[in-house]
Formats: structure tokens, sequence, C-alpha cells
């Protein structure tokens, strides 16, 4: 059986004066173990209990040799090497550990192992003179100080920086803010005013208007309309027009930030109105508010009073298309009923003039009352013919010329009736011509009530036409202001200083997580 042989172990090499500097065993183990090396045992617990393994220790005590330390573990490599600021586990010192192996420089005082592998340093018994475990107390206590003094250093070096980051972004621009808002902005007065748009009861039907006609929600859209409106371009075109919008804001003694340039566009001057002209609408209550606002007061309420104006027009040209329709529809509807009637009426006429009786009702009538008279009279010769025959000798004359006027009663009876239902000389029959005349005279009579009634409706939409249906209610007039309303210099200067905050603290937070990530 063979037996392995073992590792030869080779100790560093001191000088004389080394030598001479090392603690006897009397000062090893006489001494009461001071404050320093009690918090060093301390550090070391602290550094086995972070569990590094054999690997990175080893690095730390090759990192602590490369920098002329002379550590008796590898836990107290790391903890020398922390104390000098050195990270022992940073990758580029790594590499320079590995770099220097391959280029086959060797750390003095290791040598060889006879197997052929490098032979590691050991924990030795003693350390060096210089080595900071054992060092005196006043040194380490320099030392300690000297971190303090780097620390707090690097402390005030990064207040001084937070605070001139916190001027540069933050107090600068706010001063700035400040600074125009109190002397170099020009002064803005707002004039305020409301109005809304009310809805009149219909005289042809008030009952079922007045239902949501005393509520906002009747006017709903037409204020969103209005509104809409002078929000617009073209109102603000037909302000310019006849007010001079764009020259007012033009004028020199305006601040560069709210004056119009020279010959600028629509474009910029309906941004600027849509700044100074400030429009809005509650829906709760169905008012319309709006606030114009204009470097002089007179003018500011002059532009007001002429956008109210500008909103009568748009109401009265809401309704106008409805009021026209309403007309234009009974207009037709009369003129419909009035040509039926002239057809009913000619249609009688004609019938009129081919029975040739103006009223056949009563002609009809007549007819019928003289054949009632004769049926009467030939009852009365016939109750006279009974009575003469009565008698034993009955006078033959009488009783001929009675009986002669009974046959020319029946005769004539019978002609009327004849006259009645015979046939005129056009080829109609009577009867048939009397009933299409009524029927026809029953027509124009409908067609007559029907142009009453569309003209009593075509009467009732010219007066609703006429009448204004919507009209603008002035609640509120516009008075010019007696003191500048903006630049509310104050509360815009605040504003200004918590919106720069904020920015600054997005960026930074920003700026943070993305260094951190980077860094990870």
């Amino acid at each position: 059986m063979t037996m392995k042989p073992k590792a030869k172990k080779y100790r560093i090499r001191r000088s004389s004066a080394e030598e001479s500097a090392l603690p006897t065993t009397d000062q090893v183990f006489g001494d009461v173990s001071s404050t320093d090396e009690v918090e060093a045992d301390a550090r070391i617990d602290a550094i086995r209990q972070e569990g590094l393994t054999a690997r990175q220790l080893r690095m730390a005590r090759r990192v602590a040799q490369k920098n002329g330390l002379y550590p008796t573990s590898d836990l107290e490599a790391v903890v020398m090497l922390r104390e000098q600021g050195i990270d022992p586990f940073k990758r580029s010192r790594a590499l320079e550990l590995v770099k220097s192996q391959n280029s086959g420089a060797r750390p003095k005082g290791d040598e060889i192992d006879p197997s052929g592998d490098f032979q590691l340093p050991q924990t030795v018994p003693a350390a060096p003179r210089n080595s900071p475990a054992l060092a005196p107390a006043a040194e380490r206590a320099r030392e300690i100080q000297q971190i303090q003094r780097d620390i707090a250093s690097r402390r005030r070096r990064k207040m001084a920086m937070l605070c001139l980051r916190l001027f540069s972004f933050v107090m600068l621009p706010t001063v700035l803010a400040g600074y125009y808002y109190f002397a170099v902005a020009t002064p803005m007065y707002g004039t305020k005013s409301e109005f809304r748009i009310e809805k009149a009861d219909s005289p042809v039907n008030p009952g079922s208007a007045s239902l949501l006609g005393s509520t906002p929600m009747a006017t709903v859209q037409d204020s969103v309309s209005v509104q809409g409106y002078l929000q617009s371009r073209e109102a603000m075109l037909r302000l310019n027009e006849t007010q001079g919008f764009k020259t007012h804001f033009s004028d020199p003694s305006l601040d560069m930030l709210q004056r119009l340039p020279e010959g600028s566009t629509n474009e910029k001057a309906y941004k600027l109105y849509m700044r100074y002209v400030k429009i809005g609408y509650d829906p709760t209550e169905g008012i319309v508010k709006m606030e114009v606002s204009a470097a002089d007061p007179e003018t500011s309420a002059r532009y007001a009073r002429e956008l109210i104006g500008f909103a009568e027009e748009r109401v009265d040209q809401i309704t106008q298309r409805i009021r026209e329709d309403t007309m234009k529809g009974a207009r037709e509807s009369y003129e419909d009923a009035e040509r039926k009637r002239e057809e009913a009426l000619v249609r009688v006429t004609q019938l009129q003039e081919e029975l040739g009786v103006l009223d056949p009702t009563a002609a009809s009538g007549e007819l019928q009352a003289r054949v009632t008279s004769l049926e009467t009279l030939l009852l009365e010769k016939e109750l006279e013919l009974a009575s003469l025959l009565d008698n034993r000798r009955p006078n033959q004359a009488r009783v001929d010329a009675t009986q002669g006027e009974i046959r020319r009663i029946e005769e004539k009876i019978t002609e009327v009736r004849a006259l009645m239902t015979s046939t005129s000389g056009t080829g109609g029959n009577q009867a048939r011509k009397n009933a299409e005349l009524r029927a026809a005279e029953e027509d124009y009579q409908t067609r007559t009530a029907l142009l009453q009634q569309s003209l009593q409706q075509l009467e009732l939409a010219r007066i609703e036409a006429e009448r204004q249906v919507r009209y603008l209610s002035v609640s509120v007039s516009p008075i010019p202001p007696d003191e500048p309303t903006y630049p509310r210099a104050f509360e815009n200067t605040i504003l200004a200083f918590l919106i720069f905050t904020g920015i600054y603290l997005m960026i930074s937070l920003t700026a943070s997580i993305l260094r951190e990530q980077v860094s990870s």
C-alpha cells in the first residue's frame, strides 16, 4: 500500500528586524485583550456568519497579500481589506489574480508542492509588525477617525450637490416665475357674465309644454350648442371683425408671453382667444358662465357684450329652421285643402247644370209636395164620387164629371212621379243625378270645413313663427372691473414651485431606478 506524500509547508522568511518586532510569549499570553482586539474579534465573527465560501476566502487572502497586507487568517484578510476600503470580491480583483497566475509570477514566500499543485498560504501563528489587527490603539483610532472624516466629507459633498440641484431645478425657476408674475406680467381685467336660454310656452298646447319647459333639461342641447359656438373659430373671427380682437392683443404694451405677434395667423389668435375667453355650462342650473379677459376693463366688458349678442343670434338661428318648416307645412296643407274645395265646387256646379236646378233638394221637395197635394185632391174627388153613387138616382152628369176629374188627377200624379223618376234629355237618370249632386254637395261642405281648419293652422303657424320660441336671458350683466383680475401672482408662484418640485422628484426617482437597474 503506497502512501501519498505529504505536501511540504514553507514558512515565510522574515528579516531580523521583523523577528525582533514579534511579541514574546509573556506579551502574548500575559496581557489582557484591549477594546480594539475585542472589536476585531467581533468583526471576524460577523464575517464568519456571512457564510463565505472557501474560494472567496482564498481570494481575499490573495488580494491582501497583493496589497502588502499579512493577515493571520482568511477571515482577518477580509476584515483588513474592508478597513482599507478594498472589495476583495470585486470581479476586477479576481481577473487580476488570474492574470498574475497565468503570467508565471508567484507571490513571495510561496513554493511549489512536490505533487505539482500550488501550496496556498496557510494560517501562521505570528503576525507581522505592520498588521492592523495588532496595531496600537492610537493607530486604530486614527484610522477610524480618517474613515469618519471621509464619510462626513462625502455626506457634505452629496448634500452640497443636492442643494445645488434643488437650487438649479426648483428654486431658480420658481424665482424667475415669481419675478414674471409680480413685475413683468401685464395685468388683465376679467369681466364675468352669466346667461341662460329660456323656452317660451306654446300657445297651442300650453299644458304639455309646461311639463319640461321650466326645467334646464328643456334647453340643454341649445345651451351646449351656444357654448360650442362661442368657443369656435367662427366666434373669434366675428369678434375680430367687429371689435378688433387681434389688434388689441398685438399692442406692444403687453408683455411678450401674452402679446400676439404682428401678422400672426388665425390659429395663434384662436389659441389666445381660448386662453382669455373661458365659457362653462352648469347642467344642474342650466346657466352658461362666461369670463372674458383683456388688458383694459372697458374692452373686456365690450367683448363680453358682443359675445352675448352672438349667442342671441345663434339661438334665433337654432329655431329659425323649425319655424320655417312649420310654416311651410301649414301653407302647403292650406293650399291643398283650397284646391280640393274648388274641385268639389266645380263638380256641384256641373251636376246643377245637368239637372237644370240650383238646388236639387228643393226641387225634389217641390215635386213631392205637388204629388201630396194631388193625392189629397184625388182623395176628395173619390169621396165625392162615392157620395154621388150612394144616391138611388145619381146625377149622371155630375158622376161623369167627377170621374173625369179623378182620372185627370191620377194622370197628373203619374206625370209628376214620372217627372221625378224619368230620364232627362242628357240621357242620365234623374234619381242618380240627384244622388250624385247630394254627394258632391256633401264633399263640398267637407272640403270647406277642412279649408277652414287649414286656415286656422296656417294662422297659428304664422303666429308661432313670428313669436320667439327660444330667447336668451342674461342673469349677470357684464360689468367692467376696477382692479386687475390676473395674474394671481402669489397663487401662480406657489403653483410653479409645486410643479417644478414634482418634475424634479419624478426625474430623480427615474434616474435612481435606472442607475440601480444598470448597476445590478
